[in-house]
């Protein structure tokens, strides 16, 4: 595998220092534009904390790169992880140190071994609408074809304008853009998230930028994550560079999404913010359709500012959507 810039930099010696600290770290990342660009993030944020420390990037291949001409729910309703397993298999196998994901694509029950020691801070959660006519939600003509690969987001989309076709769309952001733009394409539309177009520089294709009460994000969206190893050796390492708030934030989306149960197969929402001790966490429950749904809200005063206290803080809501007529509409799915 080429040395990435990191490691050009700072050299390629793997070693622990007499107080056994790690002297480099090998960084997994998937192959895209995207993946590349938050790993690039993830490795400024270690060497701001560590600046002796030498980082070499490796690209691993995942099941969700490789299968791409299927809709994704279909690839995801048979394997977990499918953007991340291969990633975790590498980290436990000790052929990387680190992994970086997007923390959306993150099963919630995580591997056995791994950890996941740090958050970066959250980019904008909010998904997008991009149209090469400039069409927003709610001037796209009836009977307009929206791309998504993501069933949370066909539900909301059905749920506020029934009327559209939603066709699935994969690929890599540039691809789904150019597709969006492309007048043989297909598509009126497509949906993607803010964050990666943000982050690859490309928020000027965006026609409209959708509100949290019509499009609610997934649990996690805008996160990314380092993770590694179940060890203090690490756990010290990426200390420094976890921001406190997202990592509460995205704690309390994926445990709500985890307090629905493993047989959950509806699409889910939920978004938290830490302002001023105090979890403010909403979630929603739609059925695939769009024309049914649960919203629930709560604020969570937060005492110990502890991963069980945000943990508590989901299950707790998931609890309340139970309670509200998710469980219901959970039995109707299956």
């Amino acid at each position: 595998m080429p040395c990435s810039k990191w490691c050009q930099k700072n050299g390629t010696h793997w070693g622990h220092s007499v107080t056994d600290r790690p002297q480099a770290a090998r960084v997994g990342t998937r192959g895209s534009a995207l993946a590349r660009a938050q790993t690039a993030l993830a490795l400024d944020a270690l060497l701001r904390a560590h600046p002796s420390l030498a980082l070499s990037e490796h690209i691993i291949k995942t099941t969700g790169d490789q299968v791409t001409d299927v809709p994704l729910a279909t690839i995801a309703s048979g394997a977990s992880g499918v953007f991340t397993s291969a990633l975790e298999a590498a980290l436990l196998a000790e052929t990387i140190d680190l992994a970086v994901h997007s923390a959306k694509d993150l099963p919630t029950e995580l591997t056995l071994g791994a950890i996941l020691p740090a958050y970066l801070p959250r980019a904008d959660v909010r998904d997008v609408l991009i149209s090469r006519a400039g069409y927003t939600l709610q001037s796209l003509p009836a009977g307009a074809v929206v791309g998504t690969s993501s069933p949370r987001r066909a539900a909301q989309l059905h749920a506020a304008r029934p009327d559209l076709v939603i066709r699935d769309v994969r690929g890599n952001i540039d691809n789904r853009i150019a597709k969006a733009l492309d007048t043989a394409g297909g598509y009126d539309a497509i949906v993607l998230a803010r964050a990666g177009l943000e982050r690859l520089g490309r928020t000027e294709v965006i026609s409209e930028t959708l509100v949290l009460e019509i499009m609610l994000p997934a649990p996690a969206q805008g996160a990314i994550v380092l993770q590694g190893r179940d060890s203090a050796l690490w756990s010290q390492l990426l200390a420094p560079i976890n921001d406190r708030n997202t990592y509460l934030s995205v704690t309390a989306e994926r445990a709500f999404l985890s307090g629905l149960g493993g047989g959950c197969a509806l699409p889910v929402a939920a978004y938290a913010q830490v302002i001023a001790a105090v979890l403010h966490l909403r979630g929603r429950v739609l059925t695939a359709d769009g024309q049914q749904q649960v919203n629930v809200i709560h604020n969570f005063a937060l005492h110990t500012g502890t991963h069980q206290e945000a943990e508590d803080a989901g299950r707790t809501l998931a609890q309340h959507a139970l309670d509200a007529g998710a469980r219901h509409l959970m039995e109707g799915a299956r």
